[in-house]
């Protein structure tokens, strides 16, 4: 479980997240959406403790990513928008090299690699350099690789950003399989579909505020809306009108 309380974060003059609150529930998936620029990315930094919050509370499954960092890579699997995958090693070795860092024993590494490619459909290419992979190659290794340690909280960042249908359906099936082990799974996207797909609670996020969190029915009879994109225009058009 992920707890946010009144986050804040500056990159000089620009509030990139201002007083930010939140919660994602285990058995849950929860979706940061916005738009470009609203906060998504960087809010997920701070979750896994890539970035300093400048102010406000984490907990992710207990532990404070400020003072329990080493703690709560244990717990937490990320997938980041950059993807960040080594060229020169295999898919194989990429997710190897995961477990090992996170000392896992060798033949558990190799049982879950086994078990990853097959669920992931990466047999054609999971002894293949990664260098010269396609988007939904590239995406579904850096998943492998964040999921190699069986962690209880899962980060994503725009997950199906550039992958083709097929890819996405996939991807989004394996998601829902998070969800039913009970894992939390929190997601960020702008992408409407995505949302209405998969995500059981959905935190609207307009320049670095919550503009307001909901299930994807309360949020269009909140705004009295017939889709969620409708209802996604009128609240980051309301929240806007209010910060102008």
């Amino acid at each position: 479980m992920i707890e946010v309380r009144n986050l804040h974060k500056s990159f000089g003059e620009v509030k990139a997240v201002n007083d930010m609150t939140f919660e994602a529930r285990d058995g849950e998936i929860t979706g940061l959406l916005g738009p470009n620029g609203a906060g998504k990315t960087t809010t997920l930094r701070m979750l896994y403790s890539l970035l300093p919050p400048d102010g406000g509370d984490i907990r992710i499954d207990g532990l404070d990513p400020t003072k329990d960092a080493m703690a709560i890579k244990t717990t937490l699997g990320v997938v980041p928008d950059s993807r960040g995958l080594y060229n020169r090693l295999t898919a194989r070795e990429n997710i190897r090299y995961f477990g090992e860092l996170h000392n896992l024993p060798k033949q558990t590494i190799e049982e879950r690699i086994e078990s990853l490619t097959a669920t992931l459909d990466m047999s054609d290419f999971i002894d293949r350099r990664t260098e010269g992979f396609s988007q939904g190659q590239r995406v579904k290794v850096a998943i492998a690789r964040a999921m190699v340690h069986q962690p209880q909280t899962v980060l994503m960042d725009e997950p199906t950003n550039g992958l083709d249908v097929m890819s996405t359906r996939a991807l989004r099936k394996y998601i829902r399989s998070l969800k039913d082990t009970g894992q939390s799974v929190v997601l960020s996207t702008h992408i409407m579909q995505e949302v209405a797909a998969l995500c059981d609670q959905i935190v609207i996020i307009a320049k670095g505020k919550v503009a307001a969190t909901g299930t994807v029915d309360e949020l269009i009879s909140r705004s009295g809306s017939d889709t969620i994109e409708d209802a996604f225009v009128q609240i980051i058009g309301s929240e806007e009108g209010l910060m102008a």
